[in-house]
């Protein structure tokens, strides 16, 4: 029973061994502390968007239900999921690496020796024949070699966790995007037909004025250049509506139904207001930003590890069992066995452990410019967002107005026309300025919608309130 009373301090020994890892001192944020730009104003009373579930954000029920539709089924994030399971599985390889892995291994030898090599003079037939439990070449991590392992492989599985919590927000705000894109596509096809009616309602008329010979041929040819053009218009939403169809399937991991898809904007249910707060809290809260500084910390690990390699390496080998001469024999009393075997190896010169000793300094390096370039982009996506939200209301008010001022002026230039006090050149002119301030207010009422949800996913939102508290608790 000695190597099983050696083992047990052994073990104690080694699990609250040193390391060599270099104390984690996270690097100051390399941003202003408050937003810069427009839009820095926040909503009265607002929550932060990481306490706000993407369920409380987007308010639009078919919305929500399509959001679901990708969470479950959306292969991206289906491949995310599985790298954390593998990520997590490579972490508990590493970390049994600690502990010594117990084998039972029976063995049994036959041997005829000659006259001359025999002991006695004689031929003789040896016989032997073992059952053990014991360990082979467990490392003593005395210095910490293991235990940096180990800690590194925990800080990749953590950034791997974090990979996928910032693919499924990045899900979630790219959904809304291509739902609302669909919204406005659709509803700047509805324009672009009703806009084709009333053009063939007007070539009508102004043909049959051709005809009674009231008007001159140019106006029937401007006419029909407006058809044409609305027409045009028309191919090239219905085209533009298929490929947002097309897009939200693939982003939903199937066909999403007809009766969750929107008719236009203004059936879109405004998503509910949040505060960018500072960016010190924001910045903690991006998953990507998290992922870097994890990856640092597994660079810090790393080069506890390559320290550890300039230090003496201990293994040990043990057994213990019955052997035996006679198989019957075995479990006989009397027939006990044991070794111990340890080991020790010091490293005299090998040009390798420098060599990876400097690599993992430099890689350490390579993770704190990772790290802070990964929170100026986070800082640049909410401060670009920030400007979006600080000005849109005011284009969306002003192009408002520019439609009401184009309608009267289309409806009094067709007036004058009817009338011949203009030609119809005066018509056309407001009618495609009239046209293109309406798509252009589409076009801006889309913006603000999308750059909301946008901001939201850029200020660290987009999780239900079981994925924070599983968070939480992985930390």
């Amino acid at each position: 029973m000695k190597p099983v009373i050696l083992f047990t301090p052994l073990i104690v020994l080694v699990l609250g061994g040193c390391t060599m890892t270099p104390k984690y001192h996270r690097p100051a944020p390399p941003v202003p502390a408050e937003w810069s730009g427009a839009g820095t104003t926040d909503p009265s009373g607002a929550p932060d968007a990481a306490n706000l579930s993407w369920r409380e954000f987007f308010r639009d029920e078919k919305l929500q239900q399509v959001i679901e539709l990708a969470l479950t089924n959306n292969r991206d994030l289906r491949i995310a999921a599985l790298n954390v399971e593998r990520a997590r599985a490579l972490y508990g390889i590493q970390r049994a690496e600690l502990l010594p892995a117990v084998d039972a291994f029976a063995s049994g030898a036959v041997q005829r020796l000659p006259a001359d090599l025999s002991g006695s003079g004689r031929r003789q037939t040896v016989e032997r024949y073992d059952v053990n439990l014991g360990v082979a070449a467990w490392e003593l991590d005395l210095f910490g070699r293991i235990r940096s392992l180990k800690d590194s492989a925990l800080e990749e599985y953590l950034a791997t966790d974090q990979a996928r919590r910032g693919a499924q927000i990045a899900l979630v705000s790219s959904v809304a995007q291509a739902y609302l894109t669909l919204a406005a596509d659709r509803e700047s096809l509805a324009l672009a037909r009703a806009t084709l009616e009333t053009q063939q309602a007007v070539y009508d008329l102004i043909k049959t004025r051709f005809d009674l010979g009231l008007i001159p041929e140019l106006d029937v040819h401007r006419a029909q250049a407006q058809v044409d053009a609305a027409r045009a218009d028309v191919v090239r939403y219905t085209q533009a509506v298929a490929q947002d169809r097309n897009a939200l399937d693939l982003l939903a991991g199937g066909p999403v139904p007809e009766e969750l898809l929107p008719a236009d904007l203004g059936t879109v249910a405004s998503p509910a207001e949040i505060s960018a707060g500072l960016p010190s809290e924001v910045l903690l809260q991006r998953p990507d930003v998290l992922q870097a500084e994890n990856l640092l910390k597994a660079a810090h690990a790393d080069i506890g590890a390559a320290r550890a390699a300039f230090f003496p390496r201990i293994s040990l080998t043990a057994a213990i069992g019955t052997a035996s001469a006679d198989l019957s024999g075995l479990f006989k009393a009397g027939s006990g066995a044991w070794s111990y075997a340890p080991q020790i190896v010091m490293p005299i010169f090998d040009a390798r452990t420098w060599s990876a000793h400097r690599a993992s300094k430099v890689q350490r390096e390579i993770a704190v410019a990772q790290y802070e370039r990964a929170i100026q982009n986070a800082f640049r996506d909410v401060n670009d967002a920030l400007a979006v939200r600080a000005t849109v209301d005011e284009q969306i008010r002003a192009q408002e107005s520019l439609v009401r001022s184009l309608a009267e002026t289309l409806r009094l230039a067709t007036s004058r026309y009817e009338r011949g006090i203009d030609s119809y050149l005066a018509v056309l002119d407001a009618q495609r300025s009239h046209h293109a301030a309406q798509q252009q207010w589409i076009a801006l009422r889309r913006l603000k919608l999308a750059n909301d949800a946008r901001l939201y996913a850029a200020l660290g939102g987009g999780l239900d309130q079981e994925e924070t508290g599983r968070q939480a608790a992985l930390k």
